[in-house]
């Protein structure tokens, strides 16, 4: 069942312009997700991006513009090659993207590539509004069955990006909501409390290198092949995200930390290979003083890094020493 949960002062309130697709940050369920853990996320409207034209009364970079516009040329072949073999989950208006590709459409956008915090979601929730037909509207999706056909479609479609998809990403950025997904078949949109923890906060810090995506997920899958990885995954893991999911959600400030803390643990163990090298002593400096903990932000291997604190200020300066600046994503109260 698909339902709106609706809290006093939500974390993430926001409004929405048509034509305006957002960032999201996946606060929980980084590769757990593939293993059928919950998964939590939340759009981010620091970075966006839209559909536009080359030299349409528009000062921008030019070369990122031409290289937008190539890499569209290569996405629609890859659809087009997908209704050719009648596979397409949708109907595209596939005339009228070529034609506007040929005319300089690109995506105009100031969310990061490589840094886990959807830059190709928002380009496909872009365009799927854009040039889909009879296609599934914002208001449209509350009803269950839309809202799984909307996953499958924007899973469909960035796998071009990554190779696998949860479709995830673009649907967060569609929708414009928190999310929560409980199951690959039961997703919510979701509320999140700000009233949690007076002076705390969820930040994020740039490790300065964009990440890939479809290697770092790869090399996941290949250690799930191991009996004794995929166990922890399952008894760890999978219990740590879920349980630190829930407790946000209730508003549960001790049953949140106890769990995140436990996650952060995991992480670092367990998915190293994930962590960028130069921030590993960091990470563990978290755990160790209690003063923060952090987690991947997507896939790792280099974008941001997400952190929580129970006192942002407190982790902003232990930071500092360490001559890590932090970018605040969200205040408690």
């Amino acid at each position: 069942m698909i339902k709106w949960v609706k809290a006093r002062n939500e974390l993430f309130e926001m409004t929405s312009k048509d034509g305006i697709f957002y960032a999201k940050i996946l606060l929980f369920g980084e590769y757990s997700i593939m293993c059928d853990s919950m998964a939590l996320t939340v759009p981010y409207t620091h970075f966006r991006g839209e559909l536009s034209f080359i030299n349409d009364d528009k000062y921008t970079d030019l070369k990122f513009a031409e290289k937008s516009n190539k890499s569209l040329r290569g996405f629609v072949k890859f659809i087009k090659g997908l209704q050719d073999k009648d596979e397409l989950l949708f109907d595209l208006d596939l005339g009228q993207l070529f034609s506007d590709i040929e005319s300089g459409l690109y995506f105009e956008s100031t969310i990061p590539q490589g840094f886990g915090i959807g830059s190709s979601g928002a380009l496909v929730a872009a365009i799927y509004e854009k040039y889909a037909l009879n296609r599934i509207g914002r208001n449209d999706s509350t009803s269950y069955n839309k809202l799984i056909i909307l996953k499958k479609i924007f899973a469909q479609m960035e796998s071009y990006f990554h190779g696998v998809s949860s479709g995830m990403d673009p649907l967060n950025s569609y929708l414009r909501n928190p999310l929560l997904i409980k199951t690959n078949q039961h997703i919510e949109r979701v509320g999140i409390p700000r009233e949690f923890s007076k002076g705390g906060g969820i930040f994020l810090i740039n490790t300065g290198k964009p990440g890939k995506t479809e290697p770092l997920v790869n090399l996941f899958f290949d250690k799930c092949k191991h009996e004794k990885f995929s166990q922890l995954i399952k008894e760890e893991m999978i219990p740590f995200t879920n349980k630190s999911i829930d407790a946000i959600i209730k508003g549960d400030f001790i049953e949140f930390f106890r769990n995140l803390k436990s996650l952060s643990i995991f992480l670092f163990s367990h998915l190293k290979p994930m962590i960028p090298s130069a921030f590993l002593d960091i990470w563990r400096l978290g755990i160790d003083s209690g003063t923060y903990y952090l987690k991947l932000c997507g896939s790792g291997g280099g974008g941001f890094l997400l952190g929580f604190a129970e006192d942002l200020e407190k982790a902003r300066k232990l930071l500092n020493t360490q001559d890590v600046e932090i970018i605040p994503v969200s205040k408690f109260n």
